[in-house]
C-alpha cells in the first residue's frame, strides 16, 4: 500500500526531520517494510513502503536520481511500468531496481510533468526538483491513491491519510459550514 508525506515552508524555513518522522510513524501501517525520510533546507519528504515488485533494498524511498537532482516518494502501482523502462532504457537511462517507482521518478526527470500522460495506473507522489527548488505533486487522475494537502499561507503539508496530514501539527481542524452543506446536500466540496 505504501505512503506518503511531506511539507515546504514558503518562507523557506527548514523542514524539521522530527515533524516528518511524526507524519510518516502516523501511516507505520500502511509500510512495514521500511520507513525513509529526506529534508534539504525547506521541503521534506517522508515514505513507509510495502514491498511488493521488488523487495530489494534499490527499492527505498525516497528515490533520488543519480545526479541527485530529483528525490521523489511514491504510493501506487504503474501497470505499463515495463513498457516505459524500456522506452527509458533506450533513452539512456540505467535502472538499479525492478521498480515501477524508479521508472516513475526517471520518466518524471525524462518528460517532467508531460509523464502524466503515459502512466497507466494509480498513483499519487511528490517528486522535489533540488536544481530547480520546485516541488510537484500528483495523483492519479481518478484520485484512487490519496493525497491530502493543507496549505496554511507559511507551509504547504501533505500525506496518504488525514491522521498523518494532522501528526505534522497546525492543520485547521474547524468545520467549514460551506463545504459541509456542499457535501450534505451536492455531495461534493464546491470551490
Amino acid at each position: 500500500m505504501c505512503g506518503i508525506t511531506g511539507v515546504l515552508h514558503l518562507n523557506g524555513e527548514s523542514a524539521a526531520p522530527v515533524v516528518l518522522k511524526r507524519m510518516t510513524d502516523a501511516i507505520a501501517h500502511r509500510g512495514p517494510d521500511g520507513d525513509g525520510i529526506y529534508t534539504d533546507g525547506p521541503v521534506g519528504l517522508g515514505h513507509r513502503r510495502l514491498a511488493i515488485i521488488d523487495l530489494s533494498p534499490a527499492g527505498h524511498q525516497p528515490m533520488a536520481t543519480e545526479d541527485g537532482r530529483f528525490v521523489m516518494v511514491y504510493n501506487g502501482e504503474i501497470y505499463n511500468f515495463q513498457e516505459l523502462r524500456i522506452e527509458l532504457e533506450a533513452l539512456g537511462h540505467r535502472f538499479h531496481s525492478r521498480t515501477d517507482s524508479e521508472v516513475v521518478l526517471k520518466s518524471l526527470a525524462q518528460w517532467g510533468p508531460d509523464a502524466l500522460n503515459r502512466f497507466n495506473g494509480m498513483f499519487a507522489f511528490a517528486v522535489w526538483d533540488a536544481h530547480k527548488h520546485e516541488l510537484f505533486l500528483a495523483r492519479d487522475r481518478n484520485g484512487i491513491k490519496p493525497l491530502y494537502y493543507t496549505l496554511d499561507g507559511e507551509r504547504l503539508r501533505f500525506a496518504s491519510t488525514l491522521p498523518a496530514l494532522l501528526a505534522g501539527g497546525g492543520v485547521d481542524t474547524s468545520i467549514d459550514p460551506v463545504a459541509l452543506h456542499h457535501q450534505l446536500t451536492l455531495h461534493a466540496v464546491v470551490p
